[in-house]
């Protein structure tokens, strides 16, 4: 599974991809970032979480620097994740990793096959 990320032809780059750039350019390629590092820009603890969301629930907004930037374009992007663990600090490296079930399907009022996917939570490197 991808975590995928659009450049658009301005040199932009976007998670998640929309059909135009901010700057109303088109899209280009995709960037997997499940393949690159990030840092922790800021984050959190979050002690309500939704039904079938771990609890303690730690998310980060990380950003990923990808390096290969298209001239004057941005060289980063920024997602909002989940951590593996509280044990981080602003400034500290972290690696996505798969995860087959980001919250328990069952839980709540939805049909559990709705809430059932998989996706990627974050640890420090």
């Amino acid at each position: 599974m991808t975590m995928e990320a659009t450049r658009y032809d301005d040199g932009t780059i976007s998670y998640p991809g929309h059909p135009r750039s901010r700057n109303g350019a088109e899209p280009v390629e995709t960037i997997d970032l499940s393949e690159h590092t990030a840092e922790v820009v800021t984050w959190t603890t979050s002690m309500a979480t939704p039904p079938g969301v771990r609890e303690p629930n730690h998310l980060a907004i990380v950003e990923f620097d990808i390096g290969d930037a298209v001239d004057d374009g941005e060289e980063s992007v920024r997602a909002l994740v989940q951590l593996t663990t509280g044990d981080v600090e602003t400034g500290d490296d972290v690696r996505p990793v798969y995860a087959e079930e980001l919250r328990e399907p069952g839980a709540g009022i939805r049909e559990p096959e709705s809430q059932d996917w998989g996706g990627y939570r974050f640890e420090p490197v």
